[in-house]
């Protein structure tokens, strides 16, 4: 049985050890870089305020203009400084523009148009229109995928920026700067194997990232038991050492695994949870309606409480608080308009008027219509952020979540034991999650990076506990890359002087 152990570890990581290495490296970049990402806040910086002189047609006659039936998201926002409609369907996979002066639906973008969006985003800086591109090293997200083809535009400003442009509304949907493209190849790009989307295999993209994971996981645990069976705790050998191995990169192997190895496994079945294999973090069962929480569907009839939309931005833009964009929704059966301005977002009633914050009592007999056939039998005002709901680094995956303080939280009584919190000041929820969602949470999320807020807002002792083992993580798959050549290059030397003998023999025939 050991023999069987140590030839697997050996041969697994012969086979494994140079990309756990790449894992660890561009772990460590993606720390600090991202894969691009346009963040709500960039967003809103590059949109200008939305004039109301000559703006803008009825919502309603605009969402007819669209003809999408069904459309469950309405906004408006600008484009190359031009007041725009967007509408989405239920589930977000189709958009579709209209001017808002005209009323005419925005049947294609071209590149003229494209690059004059980028240019008025990014401040008259000046740019070049690159390419239009369906997917590229930037673009795999599936959030893209409404915007394709996409048009990607150089910006000549301070952080060289590619912005990329949406064939289908016109607006700019991500940024890429000359940072996280030139570190992105050694971050996030070689960490989630991006090698493998986009071209021929890209199919299997999935499927070869768990079964990587679930190898490098093997080979983690067949070294830690090795590791341990190899080490005296009781004794030493004859050179005096607890460990077996006189030579540099073989006794380093074993010390850093003995050290570090535990944490070196963890961080790659974490990975492979956040693949959710299999659907194992799937939940069964009645999920939370969302519609029912919101009192119905987003209906045309509803588009008539708009009124005079050009009458409301007129009106922001005289009390000092310009809109840059405006989204209407529909929460607990009432309309509401969310005004985002350059300092923050409003929410107002149809008629322009504040909307109240939400009270507790409001906010439960809309959340109990998530779940019918459960109860909420707990209830908690968040006013600082614990285990389960925190904010993020811009740049990391998670970064662009708004996670507002105070809100409250809403757990049910369900299978599913369901929570959700409720952002009181527009009534949204913000977060929604099942047991085996918070399963996940401590499996990916906090083995994978530590991210408890205490963890968080202890830097730069958190920088050092991530580097320090990342850095362990690497020596020790470096150092498995140097004994995994030695033990092959002898063969490969064996094989070569037995084929070129072959060789010799047959031209002397």
């Amino acid at each position: 049985m050991k023999r069987i152990l140590y030839l697997l570890h050996r041969w697994a990581g012969i086979a494994l050890c140079l990309v756990m290495a790449l894992w660890f490296l561009s772990g460590m970049v993606m720390l600090y870089v991202g894969y691009p990402k346009l963040t709500p806040a960039e967003q809103l910086q590059g949109l200008p305020a939305l004039d109301g002189q000559g703006c803008c047609v009825p919502l309603a006659q605009a969402l007819q203009a669209s003809g999408l039936e069904g459309a469950s998201q309405w906004r408006l926002s600008s484009v190359a400084g031009q007041p725009r409609y967007i509408f989405s369907d239920a589930r977000g996979k189709r958009l579709v523009a209209v001017d808002a002066r005209s009323g005419q639906r925005i049947s294609n973008v071209s590149a003229d148009q494209a690059l004059a969006a980028a240019r008025h985003f990014a401040q008259e800086a000046p740019a070049e229109l690159l390419a239009q591109v369906e997917e590229d090293a930037w673009t795999h997200s599936k959030a893209m995928d409404p915007h394709r083809p996409l048009y990607r535009v150089a910006v000549a400003d301070e952080a060289q920026r590619w912005l990329y442009v949406s064939g289908a509304t016109g607006e700019v949907v991500r940024d890429a700067s000359f940072t996280e493209r030139s570190w992105g190849w050694l971050g996030a790009w070689l960490h989630w194997l991006y090698i493998f989307r986009g071209g021929a295999v890209d199919a299997w993209w999935t499927d070869i990232v768990i079964w990587l994971s679930i190898a490098g996981g093997v080979l983690g645990l067949s070294g830690l038991v090795v590791g341990v069976w190899r080490w005296r705790f009781r004794g030493r050998y004859k050179s005096g050492s607890r460990s077996p191995y006189r030579e540099g990169f073989a006794r380093w192997h074993h010390i850093l695994g003995l050290g570090g190895g535990a944490l070196a496994l963890t961080w790659v079945l974490s990975g492979l949870f956040s693949m959710n294999p299999w659907k194992v973090f799937e939940t069964p069962g009645a999920k939370p309606d969302r519609v029912a929480y919101a009192g119905g569907p987003l209906q045309s009839h509803l588009a008539d409480q708009a009124g005079d939309v050009g009458a409301l931005l007129r009106r922001l833009d005289s009390e000092g608080q310009p809109a840059r964009q405006i989204e209407w929704r529909r929460v607990a059966g009432e309309m509401q308009v969310l005004v985002q301005t350059g300092a923050g977002s409003i929410v107002l009633q149809p008629n322009g008027e504040r909307r109240p914050v939400w009270s507790e009592a409001e906010l439960r007999d809309a959340a109990a219509r998530l779940l019918p056939q459960a109860r909420i039998v707990e209830q908690e005002w968040l006013k600082r952020y614990d285990a389960y709901y925190y904010g993020r680094e811009a740049h990391t995956m998670t970064g662009q979540r708004e996670r507002p303080l105070p809100v409250l939280r809403l757990r049910f009584d369900d299978p599913q034991a369901h929570w959700v919190v409720i952002d009181p000041a527009s009534g949204s929820i913000v977060q929604l999650s099942s047991r085996r969602q918070r399963v996940e949470r401590w499996l990916f999320a906090f083995l994978h990076s530590f991210d408890l807020p205490p963890l968080l807002n202890s830097r730069p002792l958190w920088d050092g506990w991530m580097l320090g083992f990342s850095l362990a993580g690497l020596g020790l798959s470096l150092s498995g890359v140097v004994l995994g050549w030695r033990r092959l290059r002898p063969m490969w030397h064996e094989r070569s002087h037995r084929v070129s003998g072959r060789s010799a023999a047959e031209m002397q025939r």
